[in-house]
């Protein structure tokens, strides 16, 4: 599961970075995804649904990098907490094991 995560999100970073590279960063400058090579995939549509890539209505797009920063934050604090509970089971487990002994 964890390696299937890291796939969405490296793809999602690419995608980011075509955009970005492409200077496609506000609704002036947007860009079809086609001529950037980027296909119309479920990780594009995830972008769009989360407001990463918006729409100006003419099949363009382009990267609203506020949301982009901010769902790479909200991912990052998700892991740390995820990482702070797997620690206090482990934690928690070790105590346990010790008292019994």
């Amino acid at each position: 599961m964890g390696a299937a995560v890291a796939i969405i999100v490296r793809k999602q970073r690419e995608i980011a970075e075509v955009f970005e590279g492409a200077r496609a960063t506000s609704p002036e400058l947007a860009r079809y995804p086609e001529e950037l090579g980027i296909d119309d995939s479920h990780i594009f549509r995830g972008l769009v649904r989360r407001a990463v890539l918006r729409p100006v209505g003419d099949g363009r797009y382009f990267l609203d990098e506020p949301s982009w920063v901010a769902m790479n934050d909200r991912r990052r604090r998700v892991a740390a907490v995820a990482l702070v509970v797997v620690l206090a089971l482990i934690i928690g487990a070790a105590l346990a094991v010790g008292a019994r002994v």
